[in-house]
């Protein structure tokens, strides 16, 4: 992705997951914005049209973005610091899952667990590689294996991502090991 599509992609995340109202939009209780408001808020400060937004989201390589059917609508998979419904289907997770986090945070998690912080959810992942490359984010990165079938069985609920994020509300330290 060019950078100006990565700095436009950056912008479309911060308005489907965190301020729409940023460029003047709403988003429905299952976090879909309406497409032709999308572009008409973006394009006054990013190169925007309906082609280069269907670039955006299919090469995007997290999968951030679901369009709907007939593409008049569009919303974030998750990651969302606003209050919406994305529909997630609960699911039972693998054994362990992965969360990817920087040194700097180590201290706080091994008090508290895995919250969500300013997230509605906390955020794990199915491989090693994909929590890695999420802890660099933070810095040096740290990963945490949590024990997500345990988990499970003692009653909490897991959800799965269009794009393979694991979500659950919290993780309490009993359930974390690096």
């Amino acid at each position: 992705m060019a950078n100006g599509f990565k700095e436009t992609s950056k912008f479309i995340s911060l308005i489907l997951r965190h301020k729409p109202e940023t460029i003047g939009i709403t988003l429905d209780e299952h976090g879909w914005a309406n497409v032709d408001e999308l572009i008409a808020g973006i394009s006054k400060t990013h190169l925007i049209d309906i082609a280069i937004l269907e670039q955006i989201v299919a090469e995007d390589e997290k999968r951030r973005y679901s369009f709907n059917e007939d593409k008049t609508l569009i919303r974030a998979n998750q990651g969302h610091s606003i209050p919406v419904d994305v529909e997630l289907e609960e699911k039972q997770p693998p054994e362990i899952l992965y969360h990817g986090t920087g040194e700097k945070y180590v201290s706080s998690i091994n008090e508290q667990g895995l919250i969500p912080k300013s997230r509605l959810y906390v955020h794990m992942s199915g491989d090693e590689e994909t929590a890695v490359k999420v802890g660099q984010r933070h810095g040096k990165p740290v990963i945490y294996k949590v024990k997500s079938g345990d988990m499970y069985r003692d009653g909490y609920k897991f959800f799965c991502s269009v794009n393979g994020i694991w979500l659950t509300k919290e993780v309490p330290v009993k359930y974390i090991y690096l």
